[in-house]
């Protein structure tokens, strides 16, 4: 604010000088005017021999000469001396029009005095006109203007610092208000949020803007949190089970059945490692964002060659009439399916169909299964809500079983993260509760959309899960 106020006083300042200066050269410019008027006048009455005694001027402050080559007085007005000229004569150029300034004292005036010289005549008998006005009235007057800006430029410059005191004042209040916030968020780890203040200005969006950002930090704070500790519960609990099957073999040595020792080793490592894949490919998808689609997929060959890895039955393979293309990275594509398919495989009872068709007008999905994940994304990937974005843009691919199903209540929360059901509990048959989250920030990054309904179209949550994939459609496969 100190460094405003003295730019503007500067300003100001700079402002006066050079006020000063165009009014003095103003007023010395009129005073000429006035000056070579009145010369031109008399020049016109020396050029005629009309030269009257005196010679009228108008104004006490103003006094007319008329001198030869000699520097003698011809004629001159009242007040004027008729013998000494008002210019000495090495001064006067002959025949060119002058602007001089002399005291004052010379002419009986108070003040400088500004006198201008004007030929007339002939060449014959050439003169010189002289006429004197007195710059007393121009100087006052810019010592008027002088004394009033040395009086009032104090007192604008305290205004200006005090309105600018208060306003800046009342500006930076809430800045300071969020400042202490944050401050006292940081003292408490993070909790809380910032004050907003009452005015609907920058200072109020920008502290609802610093809220938002707060909420997000501290959800993904709390998401990172609950993430560390399942992964942590989730690693301890296969190397308890190698170290127990170790010390237990070490005890019994001699009555150690080695073959299936070994073999729970080989389960338990096998699992652990799944576990630490599954891990790190979330991981990956977390920090790098939605790539590119990196060509097109027949998705007919794609259900086809994750179909052919299981028995038939219970897999049955629906495939499509004619290519169904969509864009996307085959591998995780493939991934994709072949998670929901070993999930349907895992919990069905007689069957799972895996199914592709063209998307019709009733396919879009009903509702938004947008609940918040670890990544804090909606569970489409691409609409964030249960916006419409036309049927007629998708592949519908279904996975199809006759297993127990999942309660409507619990089909958002399925895509957590480490999230199991209670039928699932066992780790050696449900798995970690990954493999839905993998599908859907895999989904995510394909620009598709996925959801849970019942196997029977208007059934009411009994016997049987579908997963709905709609998968963008690409019309042009052969395209770059």
């Amino acid at each position: 604010m100190v460094v405003g106020v003295l730019g503007v006083s500067l300003g100001l300042a700079v402002g006066g000088l050079v006020l000063l200066g165009v009014l003095g050269w103003s007023l010395q410019r009129a005073v000429d005017t006035e000056a070579f008027r009145t010369a031109d006048a008399v020049a016109l009455l020396a050029a005629e021999d009309a030269l009257p005694d005196p010679l009228p001027v108008a104004g006490g402050q103003v006094r007319v000469q008329v001198v030869d080559a000699q520097g003698r007085v011809r004629a001159a007005s009242i007040g004027a001396d008729r013998l000494v000229p008002m210019v000495p004569p090495d001064r006067i150029d002959a025949g060119a029009r002058q602007r001089l300034t002399v005291s004052g004292e010379r002419i009986d005036l108070a003040g400088p005095v500004r006198v201008v010289a004007v030929p007339a005549g002939t060449t014959a008998d050439p003169l010189t006109v002289l006429v004197a006005r007195s710059l007393a009235d121009a100087r006052h007057s810019g010592h008027v203007v002088r004394t009033i800006l040395l009086v009032s430029f104090p007192l604008l410059v305290a205004v200006l610092a005090a309105v600018a005191w208060r306003v800046v004042g009342a500006t930076l209040r809430p800045v300071e208000t969020l400042r202490r916030g944050a401050e006292e968020i940081t003292g408490r780890n993070g909790g809380g949020r910032l004050p907003v203040p009452a005015s609907q200005d920058e200072i109020h969006r920008l502290a609802v803007t610093l809220n938002g950002m707060l909420g997000r930090l501290e959800s993904a704070r709390d998401r990172q949190r609950a993430f560390v500790a399942d992964a942590a519960h989730e690693l301890r609990s296969p190397l308890a089970n190698i170290r127990t099957e170790l010390e237990v073999a070490r005890r019994l040595a001699d009555r150690t059945d080695w073959t299936a020792v070994s073999a729970n080793l080989l389960a338990d490592t096998e699992r652990l490692g799944r576990l630490v894949d599954d891990l790190l490919l979330l991981a990956r998808l977390d920090e790098r964002p939605p790539a590119r689609a990196t060509g097109p997929v027949d998705l007919g060959a794609l259900l086809a060659s994750v179909a052919g890895r299981y028995p038939s039955p219970p897999v049955r393979l629906d495939a499509p009439a004619a290519p169904l293309w969509t864009e996307g990275n085959p591998d995780e594509l493939r991934r994709v399916l072949a998670n929901l398919v070993d999930n349907a495989v895992r919990h069905a009872r007689g069957e799972v169909v895996l199914a592709a068709r063209p998307a019709g007008p009733g396919d879009a999905p009903a509702r938004s299964t947008s609940a918040p994940d670890g990544g804090g994304r909606p569970v489409d990937g691409g609409s964030g809500g249960a916006r419409s974005t036309g049927a007629a843009a998708y592949h519908l691919v279904t996975v199809t079983d006759d297993g127990p199903g999942i309660p409507a209540a619990d089909r958002e929360r399925v895509f957590g993260r480490f999230t199991r059901l209670d039928d699932a509990r066992a780790r050696d048959d449900g798995g970690a509760g990954l493999g839905l989250a993998i599908v859907r920030e895999l989904v995510r990054r394909a620009g598709g959309r996925i959801e849970l309904t019942d196997a029977r179209p208007g059934g009411d949550g009994g016997p049987g899960l579908r997963v709905r994939l709609l998968l963008p459609v690409l019309t042009d496969p052969e395209r770059p």
